[in-house]
């Protein structure tokens, strides 16, 4: 008699996407009160600091680095500019993109931003060493994983 494999899912806490869902979710919490403190949702936080890397970016290209469609990208864009965070200008080159640019508040903001990281580094009780190595293995594992997916164009 031949036995059927068991096809009853893994519990939640043997999958790694789980594992790393909920240290996302945990990692929001950590960041909420200091993001609300700034005045900042979690996306617009990552809004600005793709920005904070390097200034003047389209519309396009802060999509593209954080694998969102530039329709999901703009009502952020609206917000962190109403707030007067940045300021979004034509491109007189080219009059179909949107170039993106910090104002001196949103500057100014970057130094009050460091304090994520620290408080990270604090709450989940390791090193900056440690972080940095667990952050290296999660991006080795997207990046492989999208290297056969299509990458991240495949999903904006």
């Amino acid at each position: 008699m031949t036995s059927e494999k068991d096809n009853s899912p893994v519990p939640l806490d043997d999958q790694l996407c789980y594992s790393i869902y909920s240290a996302s979710m945990a990692i929001q919490r950590v960041y909420k009160p200091l993001l609300d403190e700034l005045g900042l949702t979690y996306p617009q936080y990552l809004v600005l600091n793709v920005l904070w890397r390097s200034d003047g970016q389209t519309v396009g290209g802060i999509a593209e680095k954080l694998a969102l469609e530039s329709s999901t990208l703009t009502p952020l864009l609206k917000r962190l500019e109403a707030a007067g965070f940045l300021s979004r200008t034509r491109n007189p080159d080219n009059e179909r993109q949107v170039i993106v640019v910090l104002t001196e508040k949103g500057h100014a903001l970057r130094k009050r931003a460091g304090c994520l990281g620290d408080a990270l580094v604090q709450t989940a009780a390791l090193t900056s060493d440690g972080l940095a190595r667990l952050n290296s293995d999660v991006r080795r594992l997207r990046d492989e994983i999208y290297s056969r997916t299509g990458g991240w164009e495949s999903i904006i």
